[in-house]
């Protein structure tokens, strides 16, 4: 059965703001934009483009989704992972964004959300993947709509900044499916609900 796979880069303290860039996202004067960068390794990328092969499509927010189509769509299609985010399907829930969005194979949930995601959840024949899209996340984990999360744990405190499971998230038991180390020190973990 189809699933949504939450993957998140994410601090020791749970912090996931703006992993990519220093400019990705500074709400709450946040200053420590692009701290995953300096971890990546052959390990990571290996273990990123492999997950790719499970996707059936990408489940996106406005802010990442205009983070992504900002980027990807520059990328050659040779490129190994820009020919797959390009061609891949991508749903984004925006009550912002209108129809056509610009990235290619991009259209927008409508209606009511957490129906709409449970519907496509169910109609697709491979996983739906997320990446950021933290507001996003926190609807999906509270409306119980992840069967997995793949959390990308690297060895770095920041101290503040947006968390994955924030204060008021469900008490929730996980069981530890995989684990894989990087050279530099991260560990790629997957987890799926323990009553699942």
């Amino acid at each position: 059965m189809p699933r949504i796979v939450v993957s998140e880069f994410l601090t020791l303290d749970g912090v996931m703001q703006a992993p990519g860039d220093p400019n990705e996202d500074r709400s709450g004067g946040f200053e420590y934009g692009g701290w995953q960068l300096k971890f990546f390794d052959d390990i990571f990328g290996k273990t990123m483009t492999d997950a790719f092969s499970e996707t059936g499509g990408l489940l996106l927010g406005r802010r990442t989704y205009d983070i992504f189509a900002a980027y990807w769509p520059k990328q050659a299609n040779d490129d190994p992972l820009g020919g797959i985010m390009n061609k891949l399907p991508k749903h984004v829930v925006s009550t912002t964004l209108e129809e056509p969005l610009e990235w290619e194979n991009s259209t927008l949930v409508k209606g009511d959300v957490v129906e709409a995601l449970r519907a496509l959840r169910a109609e697709h024949g491979k996983d739906l993947l997320v990446f950021g899209s933290g507001e996003l996340v926190q609807t999906l984990i509270t409306n119980g709509l992840v069967d997995e999360y793949r959390l990308m744990i690297h060895p770095i405190v920041l101290g503040k900044g947006k968390r994955l499971f924030r204060d008021g998230t469900a008490n929730t038991r996980l069981q530890l499916k995989q684990t894989t180390p990087t050279t530099t020190g991260v560990l790629m973990n997957s987890y799926v609900p323990a009553d699942a």
